[in-house]
């Protein structure tokens, strides 16, 4: 019989953190996502041994979570979070106080001191010098602890006895609980690695890797290639150095022999980014599969990337160089990625295993087996999840593991499996939008790649004059700022608290290529790439509103002094996030609420979930259910909820059905869904805060 072989890659990555020269890692992140994923994802998988995946690891990733592991490592987070509470200095205060609550409402609600903590920050307006005022040394040192106690793995959260006492102690840490999280920590990372060679010994995991500081290939080797897939996009200084992207592939491979026992025969290229040019360097060093997405699949064959076509191996062949390829499935990748975390766990993993068979069916009625290629991000998501994605995972692989139809298997044993399609060229594109526009062609992307092209000139002119070990220095610091993730933060279309930070550590290791060399830095590594910042918008209404309900903008003058909220339109680590609302608009009269909804596309067959809560009291929710013709049914609605829907949608509520009176404070919150998926969410975490109050009073 035709079987579903369900084929999951983890991609385990962050950028190089460490400054060469100086020793210090600037950022933290691979240190928490080492407390909290790398080490579980694995992990959960000894309870279902029938399930077998593919985890992909970036060499300069490993590097970090070694250095961690033995205690080498250190970033200024680390030192904050473990000084004593009592010798913190006002500096050392207001920067614990700006970054320690750099996480999810996931994250930071699970604990319900770290959430009051959360709130006094809040409720300061974010302004450090005020807050301070409100935490002595035990709300500093409960903050400490807190701050890296949430990023813990659920297997240390449920199994450490000890972890377990500090969660049930809930405030009120002591020094010597301070201590117990840095001991924790050197704990959980030195458990990675092992955990990683320990499944991928016994086959229930196959290791892949990426070029070894994750460079865009492609563009490494030619960065005109980005005008095959956008023919107009504007181009810094052409960037041409293919014996670089050789020596991040092969250096990759010698890194994962050294460290796992087996060279690995898979190679997931940075950001699924793909040319001829790249697969026939993959093959050449020994690779004998390669990834990206189906969109790319679709440019390269000029047909729709339907299951038929993407539910299969392919085997691309040039000039005497073969290699397989896998085209992930773009839509049930990002399901998991950025839909599933909003449902529950039995809900999100029936519904994935049903779109998996549905998707596979057309494939097995033709009597060919179906492969289906599951690759995403295997860290970020799962800080939006409850307990970290563990009873979404537990859930799937529980079904996966009782399924007769279909098997999880390592991309290796699928390739095995199941008969490959022949290919002669790849259209040259990312897993994003099957082009490089993330990477190259905004004026900070274009900046950044100039300055790389001076170092990389500046290394050729000057290496041969300084000593081997400031060449070897120089060389890696040229490699690291190859990287993808210094651009995947400039440009438009991605946001962080932390993109000064990488600005700054990006022109930190382009200047280490100057100093290693012997030569000044350039002044212009001095300065900023980048430019101005857009976050989301949230303006409070200036006047009562009277708008007709009618899902039409009836008059110009209907909406004028309501709230506004447009929100920041750029991803944050993970790309793929498709945005709903274009623009809330939301205000009172004193007697009700109203609420405007401007979409990107004109709304049609969509559920608007809205929730109004006042300051005390459990939040009234309401399903407003969008049918054809712009009618708006409510089923088992509570109050008297009133609202039309055509280019947008608008809705009204008595203030009192929520138990609001006027004058008072409230707050909303909506998210919108199709098929029983959640599309959108206003705000992406927490609540939309306003007054019913007159604010022209």
């Amino acid at each position: 019989m035709p079987h579903i072989y369900l084929c999951f890659v983890w991609h385990m990555h962050q950028p190089f953190y460490k400054d060469l020269i100086t020793g210090e890692y600037h950022l933290p992140w691979t240190r928490m996502h080492a407390l909290k994923d790398y080490y579980g994802m694995v992990e959960v998988l000894r309870d279902f041994p029938a399930v077998r995946q593919t985890f992909n690891l970036v060499p300069s990733m490993l590097a970090q979570i070694e250095e961690y592991a033995a205690g080498k490592a250190s970033d200024p987070f680390l030192h904050a979070a473990l000084k004593p509470a009592e010798d913190l200095t006002e500096a050392e205060q207001e920067f614990l106080l700006r970054y320690s609550f750099q996480a999810t409402a996931r994250v930071i609600g699970r604990f319900p001191r770290y959430q009051e903590l959360n709130d006094h920050w809040q409720g300061s307006g974010r302004n450090a010098s005020r807050a301070r005022r409100m935490f002595g040394a035990q709300a500093f040192r409960d903050l400490q602890v807190l701050s890296q106690l949430a990023w813990f793995d659920e297997e240390f959260l449920e199994r450490d006895s000890a972890v377990r006492e500090l969660v049930a102690k809930g405030r009120g840490f002591s020094r010597a609980d301070q201590e117990l999280i840095g001991r924790k920590e050197l704990e959980i990372a030195g458990a990675v690695i092992p955990a990683w060679r320990e499944f991928s010994a016994r086959g229930q995991v196959e290791l892949s890797t990426t070029p070894f500081y994750h460079p865009i290939l492609p563009l490494i080797c030619d960065s005109n290639i980005a005008t095959v897939s956008h023919p107009y996009v504007p181009l810094p200084p052409r960037f041409c150095w293919p014996e670089d992207a050789r020596w991040q592939v092969q250096s990759a491979r010698k890194y994962m022999t050294s460290k796992f026992g087996q060279a690995p025969a898979g190679l997931w290229p940075s950001e699924g980014s793909v040319s001829d040019e790249v697969l026939g360097l993959a093959a050449q060093c020994g690779f004998q599969w390669t990834a990206t997405d189906n969109g790319v699949l679709a440019r390269s064959i000029g047909e729709e990337p339907t299951p038929e076509r993407t539910y299969q191996p392919w085997l691309w062949s040039k000039g005497g160089r073969n290699i397989h390829v896998l085209f992930r499935d773009h839509y049930l990748s990002d399901l998991i990625g950025f839909v599933y975390s909003k449902m529950t766990a039995r809900e999100a993993a029936h519904d994935f295993i049903g779109r998996i068979r549905a998707a596979s069916e057309p494939l097995l009625k033709s009597g060919r087996d179906a492969l289906a290629p599951i690759i995403l991000d295997g860290e970020n998501a799962w800080e939006y999840y409850d307990r970290n994605g563990r009873p979404f995972l537990r859930e799937l692989y529980g079904l996966i593991s009782e399924a007769k139809d279909l098997t999880a298997v390592t991309v290796s044993e699928a390739i095995a499996a199941v008969p490959a399609a022949p290919m002669n060229h790849i259209f040259p594109g990312s897993w994003i939008n099957a082009n490089f526009d993330v990477w190259i062609g905004a004026e900070e992307d274009n900046k950044a790649w100039d300055l790389l092209l001076q170092a990389r000139q500046t290394y050729d002119e000057m290496h041969a004059a300084v000593s081997e070990e400031a060449r070897k220095l120089a060389w890696e610091e040229l490699m690291i700022a190859e990287g993808s993730d210094w651009c995947w933060w400039y440009g438009p279309e991605h946001g962080s608290e932390n993109r000064p930070e990488f600005d700054q550590l990006y022109r930190q290791h382009l200047a280490n290529v100057w100093r290693a060399l012997g030569v000044s830095p350039p002044e212009a590594l001095s300065r900023p790439i980048l430019k101005s910042e857009q976050r989301a918008f949230d303006q409070p209404p200036t006047a009562p509103l009277k708008p007709s309900i009618d899902g039409r903008v009836t008059s110009y003058f209907e909406w004028m002094g309501a709230g506004r909220y447009r929100p920041d339109t750029r991803s944050g680590a993970m790309h793929g996030k498709r945005l709903v609302a274009r623009e809330v608009m939301y205000g009172s009269d004193g007697r009700s609420f109203f609420l405007r909804i401007d979409f990107e596309e004109q709304v049609k067959d969509c559920e608007v979930r809205i929730a109004l809560r006042g300051r005390d009291g459990n939040p009234l929710q309401m399903r407003a259910v969008v049918v054809d013709g712009g009618r708006v049914d409510f089923p088992n609605a509570a109050g008297h909820p009133v609202a039309a829907a055509d280019r947008i949608f608008e809705f009204a509520l008595p203030l009192s059905d929520a138990g609001i009176g006027a004058g008072q404070r409230a707050a909303f919150q909506l998210s919108i869904w199709r098929d029983g998926l959640p599309l959108d969410a206003i705000p992406q975490q927490g609540w939309i805060e306003f007054s019913t109050a007159d604010p022209s009073a």
